[in-house]
């Protein structure tokens, strides 16, 4: 049957269903700081847990919304996730307590990893290789408009209305999602091509996956970038509005840069892949990333004051070249997986998520008033990174010999 959703349409879709994602954390950002003041945290640390919170609901999330996405459908799976999302930011909306607030961002959490699998098990589901690559990448050029605007939209409902009121706007967002979701999106997993959910089967996806040396080493790759990028966000508001000193707005308006930057290097990615391919763009990315948070340490070390343009110059870097990378980790990691797409996307995502959640709350709550911890953070995890795409992209030369 022919599709009678349009590719740009498609990926329109797909990307607004992953932005659910970062729309719940950059929209929030602004509001760390009143969040700390309301309810009345003594350490600035504390409301790293706001963003925490909702990674860890869609750690555990994953883990059920990919077996039940290869049972009963992808369709489902967004509509239960979407519920689930809404009903958590409800529960953020209306709460009084910092411990419930911080149970809403989990739940929020969970409800997102629904429309998260779903998606790439969809993308997955019609795409594979260069041409999934291609497509995600696309995809995370429309998804990087989510943090270009977020928190500017959190800052101006903050202005008019109050912090509480972001929450309405996810509720809203998840709305409208989901209606457009129930009228174009047709379900790309035939009931012929369904796997039971039993435990055997996620074993066995499980097995799949640590076996595989590609799957498992970008696994590891995704986990260490995603850890990284995590503590960065993190700490994000105590770094400009703390540390530099920048109001809200400004936040906001610098922040919009950094995922511009990273908007344009996943255009530029989707044009270059088919050319240079995956593994090519990752291993020299990671070097990359490296080289220059290297150099940047070590201006630190040596005591030099550093600027906010200092700064500025450094993330513009860091996040040109995460745009380059985040469309391709995936891709590679699941490339070998078509077989059990829903498991395997499932397993991948909830690993790399633990991973990335335990390096990236260390990063965060090491944070002191300086940009050492987080620049120290992205030597080590870029270096293993740039080791695990060597090691496997030698495996996979000997393995074809």
């Amino acid at each position: 049957m022919k599709s009678k959703i349009h590719f740009r349409e498609f990926a329109l879709l797909m990307a607004l269903l992953m932005s659910i994602v970062s729309f719940s954390i950059d929209a929030v950002l602004p509001a760390l700081g009143e969040i700390g003041r309301v309810f009345d945290l003594k350490n600035n640390n504390q409301t790293q847990w706001v963003i925490i919170g909702i990674f860890s609901g869609m750690t555990i999330g994953q883990l059920i919304a990919g077996p039940l996405s290869d049972a009963i459908g992808r369709k489902r799976i967004l509509f239960a996730g979407i519920i689930i999302y809404f009903l958590g930011s409800l529960l953020c909306f209306t709460t009084q307590s910092f411990e419930w607030f911080l149970i809403g961002r989990f739940i929020q959490g969970i409800g997102v990893s629904g429309p998260y699998v779903a998606s790439i098990s969809i993308v997955r589901d019609k795409y594979s290789g260069a041409q999934m690559a291609r497509i995600m990448s696309l995809i995370m050029m429309v998804f990087m408009v989510a943090p270009a605007i977020a928190p500017s939209l959190g800052q101006l409902i903050i202005h008019f209305f109050g912090w509480r009121e972001i929450f309405v706007l996810y509720m809203v967002y998840a709305t409208v999602v989901g209606a457009w979701v129930a009228l174009r999106l047709e379900e790309t997993l035939l009931p012929e091509n369904r796997l039971p959910m039993r435990l055997q089967a996620f074993q066995e996806g499980f097995n799949e996956v640590v076996s595989n040396k590609t799957t498992m080493s970008y696994l590891l790759c995704a986990g260490f970038c995603f850890g990284g990028f995590i503590g960065y966000l993190g700490t994000s508001q105590q770094i400009f509005m703390q540390q530099f000193g920048k109001t809200g707005q400004e936040f906001s308006a610098y922040f919009a840069v950094l995922a511009g930057v990273m908007g344009v290097a996943s255009f530029t990615n989707s044009k270059i892949v088919m050319k240079f391919g995956m593994r090519p763009i990752c291993i020299y990315g990671f070097l990359g990333l490296c080289l220059i948070s290297l150099v940047f340490l070590g201006i630190q070390l040596l005591g030099v004051a550093v600027s906010f343009w200092m700064f500025m110059l450094y993330a513009c870097i860091l996040f040109l070249l995460f745009g380059t990378l985040f469309g391709n980790l995936n891709a590679i990691a699941m490339e070998p997986m078509g077989h059990v797409a829903g498991m395997a996307s499932a397993i991948i995502g909830a690993a790399s998520s633990v991973l990335s959640l335990i390096l990236a709350s260390i990063i965060g709550q090491l944070y002191n008033g300086t940009l050492i911890p987080m620049t120290a953070g992205f030597v080590i995890l870029c270096g293993l990174a740039f080791a695990m795409t060597i090691y496997e992209n030698r495996y996979l030369k000997k393995s074809n010999a």
